[in-house]
């Protein structure tokens, strides 16, 4: 069984403590051993990578993934894409993605039907390179809701698939199971980009998302949910939702709904998609006046006050900015990290534990990844500098000099140039 023992590293180990000069020895794909104040673990027979005062942190993970989705600029576009140059692209996404030090990721959508099982079965069998990797259906939606871009005249698709009333709910998600999915994703509410189904609008009614949530049940699945709207929250809370993506506009009585399921649920606000539409995306006809008027500067004001609120009530914020629009591409997924502290008033060591050792639990494997910690699995980053110091580098990849997934260096250490390297403050 292979050993790899780092040494001379800043160790985070994401569980709440100090950063620490220390050791940790990985055997296989597990780590066996953390050693600190300048005790050693065992080297025999292991290969010894010195770090250099680099830090040591879990590789991150992204509670609200897109790897099929190809950074277009708008929703139609990812229609008009065929499925095997799609499944081509997303395979590149999946490489991005590692490359940038995400070793997991939970999926938020897949642009169609079996896209993320392909790519997620793909990597676990060694295939093709990409974090660890939870596979949704597309986004179910109603027609006139989010996704639905149909026009009468002619046939669209993009990353919904369109149903009306329980009954149409339940069977396309029974199909969806069928093919192997871990996540079933539903659109109870709009965005403010779509004029007929705004943020504030709820779309889905309890009778449908009740049944999605019926044939996840039945299959020990989990079902997540795109709401903007303090309706769809508490419609979802109350069927059983496990993931609320965004829940941006929540009231106080959805905010206690959320407290109290805290326990049960993970609330991911992707605020990197409404920061960069509303102050990036000029280049693709949305000034930052547009993005006002559509509402965005009023959502994501609203969002930050109820995500502090949130937080001071205990419930698990995880940081993944709906990544993969225009100008919003996969591989700034690490930007959102930056946001929780700049935004929600996070330290850098609370924004990182959001992305590592809940992302864990996300991933629902809270008692093996996201720390570094004897016993967990060898996902793991070395990172140039101290990111507790500076969040920021944690979006630079030539900053990641190392990436280990399950025990096996995606980016080996010593392929790497030393100059470069920051010692960790």
């Amino acid at each position: 069984m292979a050993k790899t023992v780092f040494t001379a590293v800043q160790v985070l180990d994401a569980g709440g403590g100090e950063i620490f000069a220390g050791e940790v020895l990985v055997e296989g794909n597990r780590i066996r051993a953390v050693a600190r104040d300048g005790a050693q673990v065992d080297r025999d027979g292991a290969r010894v990578i010195d770090g250099g005062g680099a830090t040591l942190m879990p590789g991150l993970i992204e509670s609200h993934m897109h790897v099929s989705f190809l950074d277009t600029d708008s929703l139609e576009a990812l229609g008009f894409v065929p499925p095997e140059e799609h499944t081509l692209l997303a395979m590149k996404n999946a490489k991005k993605l590692l490359d940038q030090g995400f070793t997991a990721g939970c999926s938020a959508a897949a642009a169609k039907p079996r896209l993320d099982i392909v790519i997620r079965n793909a990597i676990n069998a060694g295939d093709i390179p990409g974090p660890r990797m939870l596979a949704a259906t597309p986004e179910l939606t109603v027609s006139s809701g989010l996704g639905d871009v149909r026009l009468g005249h002619i046939h669209r698709d993009t990353f919904a698939l369109v149903c009306d009333g329980p009954d149409e709910f339940r069977r396309v998600s029974r199909e969806l199971v069928r093919e192997g999915v871990d996540t079933l994703k539903i659109n109870p509410s709009g965005d403010e980009f779509v004029p007929f189904a705004r943020a504030h609008h709820t779309v889905m009614n309890e009778d449908e998302i009740a049944a999605v949530c019926e044939v996840a049940r039945s299959r020990e699945l989990r079902v997540a949910g795109h709401c903007r709207s303090a309706e769809s929250v508490k419609m979802c809370l109350r069927q059983g939702v496990e993931i609320i993506y965004h829940a941006t506009l929540v009231d106080e009585e959805a905010r206690d709904m959320l407290e109290a399921a805290k326990d049960r649920i993970f609330v991911s606000p992707t605020l990197g998609v409404t920061y960069t539409t509303l102050y990036e995306a000029g280049d693709w006809g949305i000034s930052t006046d547009i993005a006002t008027d559509m509402g965005l500067k009023r959502e994501l004001e609203i969002a930050v006050e109820n995500m502090k609120d949130l937080k001071k009530r205990g419930v698990r914020i995880l940081p993944g900015g709906d990544y993969g629009f225009a100008w919003n591409p996969i591989g700034n997924n690490a930007r959102d990290l930056e946001y929780f502290v700049d935004l929600l008033d996070f330290t850098p060591m609370e924004a990182i534990m959001a992305a590592t050792k809940l992302g864990g639990e996300i991933m629902m494997m809270g008692n093996e990844l996201g720390q570094i910690k004897e016993g967990y699995l060898a996902d793991i980053i070395l990172v140039d500098g101290n990111p507790l110091a500076d969040v920021s580098i944690l979006q630079d990849a030539s900053r990641l000099l190392g990436i280990m997934k399950d025990g096996s260096f995606h980016k080996d250490p010593t392929d790497q140039p030393a100059a470069a390297r920051v010692a960790a403050e």
